[in-house]
């Protein structure tokens, strides 16, 4: 979810968009009270760590900061005063220090997930309690009893008793306070759909009289194996677990190679395949810096109107396609080695300004060629247990070998290299070496086949 929305607020700002991006923090609710509970933390010590852990991870996959990234606790005014909108509408109704929102009351219920309330069942969301008036009636304020809030449930004080705001108040609060109403994308995975962002609709139309959200875009699930990949089934992979065997850039890649509304089946070898393709990226960039085809000075911030680029746009115009939209940096990449083979440096250079207008919109290849090359060439030493400097022994022993025409000798040293992760390639210039799992360099060539 966050990447793919990453691209879009990437995309806008490169067409010209002045964009305005919340995003929000839920850093108080039931499971965050529970876990804290459990763990014997407070419970803002809780949410602190995760979003410590949160913003280290989306900043590794490449996301760009957000305009605002408001905290539901901080809010909490906002939240009172649309609930009280609310119940002055006739919207809402309290019991015993809770609030509830009436379902039956907001006639568009259900507009969003296509669904009538007649047909609608409670789900792993909607809390069963006897005191409200209809099974889906959803909390608006749930009040905290003494005994509780000494035991650590955090607590606000409002017209109804000390408690705290429901999960779907504190996203409308936070929105429209910041965006206005109605404002213009609202972004999140299929299954906030129902109830969560249908309550959205229901609390913040009710509230204010007029239209929530222009447009939604909801992204598909990540699967393994055909399931969800989720806490609840025990399949997730972790962003910390994956970037401490593969660049999170590579993580990124095979995000946005699908579109985001297809379902994506997880596995590590297609994150591994996204890696090799990284490494052609940055392999050819690092080449065009060589031979003098450099990019830009700096980031390219708006799209340039060149023909090589139609497709691009195109493909993001089509309902965000980043799948061809990668298709076509790739294809620029591949125009560059061809015009870098032909010696057409200059020809090479213009290809480069437009695949740095991509880079900017898909958040690939944003890094220095060589640094990127080098921590991963590092990391395939690490991996192997060794050094450069042991490769390069290696590499000095099997050319003597070669000059005393002992072929079995300088073989047995290419494949304990190979077994160990490490290609050999031999060319006009000497032998060089890169890890193998990076495959075929930008001129075709594959480690340990010359």
């Amino acid at each position: 979810m966050f990447v793919a929305f990453d691209v879009l607020h990437r995309y806008l700002r490169a067409r010209g968009y002045d964009v305005t991006f919340v995003r929000n923090i839920t850093d108080v609710d039931d499971r965050i009270i529970d876990r804290a509970q459990a763990l014997g933390i407070a419970a803002g010590e809780l949410a602190e760590r995760n979003i410590a852990e949160f913003h280290r991870d989306v900043g590794a996959l490449g996301c760009l900061a957000p305009s605002h990234e408001p905290r539901a606790t901080e809010w909490i005014d906002a939240m009172v005063g649309l609930i009280r909108q609310l119940l002055d509408r006739g919207l809402a109704y309290v019991v015993d220090g809770d609030v509830y929102f009436s379902v039956r009351n907001f006639p568009g219920y259900g507009k969003l997930s296509k669904r009538r309330l007649e047909d609608m069942i409670a789900g792993a969301r909607v809390e069963v309690d006897e005191r409200k008036r209809d099974p889906m009636d959803f909390a608006l304020w749930k009040s905290v009893t003494p005994e509780r809030e000494a035991a650590g449930e955090p607590a606000w004080e409002s017209p109804w008793g000390r408690g705290r705001p429901g999960w779907h108040i504190e996203c409308s609060a936070m929105s429209t306070s910041l965006l206005g109403q109605p404002f213009d994308l609202h972004c999140g995975g299929e299954d906030l759909i129902f109830p969560h962002h249908e309550n959205e609709i229901a609390q913040s139309e009710g509230a204010a009289g007029m239209p929530f959200v222009r447009v939604f875009l909801h992204n598909s699930f990540v699967r393994i194996n055909e399931e969800k990949m989720s806490k609840s089934l025990g399949n997730v992979f972790t962003i910390r677990e994956l970037v401490e065997r593969l660049p999170a850039e590579a993580l990124r890649l095979f995000l946005v190679s699908t579109h985001y509304r297809s379902p994506m089946d997880f596995s590590l070898e297609s994150v591994e395949e996204s890696f090799r393709a990284l490494v052609r990226l940055y392999e050819t960039l690092a080449r065009a810096d060589c031979a003098g085809a450099r990019a830009p000075a700096a980031p390219v911030s708006l799209f340039p109107p060149t023909e090589r680029l139609e497709a691009l746009v195109a493909a993001m115009d089509d309902d965000l396609n980043t799948a061809r939209a990668i298709a076509v940096l790739f294809d620029l990449v591949r125009e560059i080695n061809r015009l870098l083979d032909g010696g057409d440096v200059a020809g090479a250079t213009a290809v480069r300004r437009d695949l740095a207008a991509a880079v900017t919109v898909l958040g690939i290849g944003e890094r220095r060629a060589e640094e990127f090359l080098d921590a991963e060439r590092a990391r395939a030493l690490a991996a192997a247990g060794q050094t450069a400097a042991d490769v390069e022994r290696a590499i000095a022993e099997r050319a003597a070998a070669r000059g005393a025409r002992d072929w079995q000798r300088a073989d047995a040293l290419r494949r304990g290299l190979l077994q160990a992760g490490i290609a050999l390639e031999d060319g006009a210039s000497g032998t060089t070496w890169r890890p193998a799992s990076w495959g075929l360099d930008p001129s075709g060539r594959k480690g340990g086949r010359r």
